[in-house]
């Protein structure tokens, strides 16, 4: 995982909003350097081991309801670059054809296996393959759809230097953000002009401080938050 050099950086990430975030991130090559061979041999690992839990949650997807086993949404990740992200299928078929492209909490798309696979993040398990693919990291900003990409402000760019993530200290502190979006009178206008700014601060910061073994750590922290720790107090 290296840097491009500044010249071959798509236009929209060579401004002066971006510049900083860049030459920090160039510093830290060999971090870099690391987070992708461990990135590839933890998913590798993963994947095998958990092989038996992709069946399972296959077959049960499958036996819940009618569609496919996996939700494939284009998402843009590093350089701006789009792909269609890996995801266990936790709503009816077509969700995204049917209402806005977050969730809320009391979605009437989730399907009844989904309801569970969402409470324990099962759905985001198969990443693993994005993961491996290089398409995305284990820690990094999470992987918008291009509408909302479309609306970051020149310094949110600077979150495109790298890889889209499975987590983040942002999904970390939004790991309800269903439930709060849930309330909203305005979704897409909570989630654009409120949820992603805050969230996207987060994804800045940890830009400026990033470490692989800052990664490791936040890995730990995604672990426990998912068993139930709430680090927003």
């Amino acid at each position: 995982m290296i840097l491009k050099k500044w010249e071959q950086l798509p236009e929209q990430l060579r401004t002066d909003a971006v510049r900083p975030y860049y030459e920090h991130l160039k510093k830290k090559q060999g971090s870099l350097v690391l987070k992708r061979i461990f990135d590839v041999f933890v998913s590798a690992v993963m994947l095998i081991v958990l092989s038996p839990v992709f069946l399972v949650l296959a077959v049960a997807i499958k036996i819940d309801s009618t569609g496919p086993v996996f939700f494939r949404q284009e998402r843009v990740t590093q350089y701006g670059k789009h792909f269609r992200i890996f995801k266990f299928r936790s709503m009816v078929n077509n969700a995204d054809k049917l209402g806005t492209q977050v969730t809320v909490g009391n979605d009437s798309r989730i399907t009844r296996m989904g309801k569970l696979i969402r409470k324990c993040r099962l759905d985001e398990l198969c990443q693993l393959i994005d993961v491996f693919r290089g398409t995305m990291t284990f820690v990094g900003t999470r992987p918008e759809v291009p509408k909302y990409v479309a609306a970051y402000t020149p310094e949110m760019q600077s979150t495109l230097l790298l890889p889209a993530g499975v987590t983040s200290l942002a999904s970390i502190m939004y790991k309800d953000e269903d439930e709060l979006l849930a309330v909203a009178e305005d979704v897409e206008k909570t989630y654009t002009q409120q949820v992603l700014p805050d969230k996207m601060r987060y994804n800045l910061e940890a830009i400026e401080n990033f470490s692989f073994f800052g990664d490791i750590k936040l890995m730990f922290m995604t672990v426990f938050a998912v068993l139930g720790k709430d680090y927003s107090k």
